[in-house]
């Protein structure tokens, strides 16, 4: 499916430069400098799950945010985009999403340890009462060249950098253990916990376009993807999107797309234990949204 949506789009655009190259070259003069921002709302889905060890025979397991602990695996979200326009072909974006959750799980299936989380190791017991918050935060910041423009259409690629903010926080029955060691303090009401990872900056590169099809309405494309393995980070991203956008005065525009944008990170933590580098927790994150979005767009 994912290829699919990729090639749809590369087709798309392919189809659009061939077209446009047919025609007699004709300089845009719609194009001008200004800043535009988008405000709207996506549909998410989510599946993520961590590495925990097993306190009695100190083997490993996932276990997952949404089956086990019971965080939300699908909501409405909000999305901010900006983008600045100049030079006639030059174009700079910044977008945001974030998927902030948090939930109460009454009794806690299994037993399983948190290992590395602010420097210490935590015991989780069966029928336990726990807390769970997981906070994603997702930043994109790219540019954008127009290789092709006319009067009503342009086509170009992107270059762009996302950073990707996890935030764990735990808070219930838990106990401490003692590090590389099976033993472990009797569970009681523990404070939040809070693990922070920051995954290094992922590139994507990306094709777009857009096409006014009829005056005041436009056909607009883009397709983004990353895949890469930097120091402790094993990540992937495909950002597909379809959307026509309606003018509704100067300023003001509506837009309503059909997004595929699916985020796939694993994140290893390790720590130094009597010189020798181990590998303690794991990070695995998919972060995936295919449906509409909407969004309100002004520009000045």
């Amino acid at each position: 499916m994912i290829r699919s949506f990729f090639y749809i789009v590369l087709l798309i655009l392919i189809t659009r430069t061939a077209y446009a190259e047919s025609e007699p070259s004709i300089q845009s003069t719609t194009f001008t400098d200004g800043y535009t921002l988008d405000i709207g709302v996506f549909y998410a889905n989510s599946d993520s799950n961590f590495i925990a060890t097993n306190p009695k025979t100190g083997g490993t397991f996932p276990v997952d945010f949404e089956d086990e602990l019971l965080l939300a695996e699908a909501q409405y979200l909000p999305y901010f985009e900006f983008t600045f326009s100049f030079n006639q072909r030059h174009n700079i974006y910044i977008d945001w999403k974030s998927l902030d959750r948090k939930a109460d799980t009454e009794t806690v299936s299994q037993d399983f340890i948190l290992e590395d989380i602010d420097g210490k190791d935590y015991l989780i017991e069966t029928g336990s009462k726990l807390n769970t918050l997981l906070n994603i935060d997702i930043l994109r910041i790219g540019y954008g060249y127009d290789i092709w423009q006319g009067t009503n259409y342009a086509v170009g690629v992107s270059l762009g950098l996302h950073a990707m903010f996890v935030e764990t926080a735990f808070k219930g029955t838990i106990g401490i253990c003692v590090p590389d060691s099976t033993l472990c303090s009797n569970s009681v009401a523990t404070p939040e916990i809070i693990d922070e990872t920051i995954t290094a900056p992922l590139p994507d590169i990306g094709l777009y376009g857009s096409y006014e099809f009829y005056p005041g309405w436009i056909f607009d494309a883009h397709a983004h993807y990353f895949s890469i393995k930097y120091d402790d980070v094993d990540g992937s991203l495909v950002d597909v999107r379809l959307g026509v956008e309606a003018k509704i005065c100067d300023n003001w525009s509506l837009k309503l797309a059909y997004n595929y944008y699916d985020v796939d990170v694993t994140i290893e933590k390790t720590r130094n234990i009597g010189n020798i580098e181990q590998r303690t927790f794991d990070y695995n994150i998919n972060y995936s949204f295919t449906g509409p979005m909407f969004a309100v767009s002004y520009v000045f």
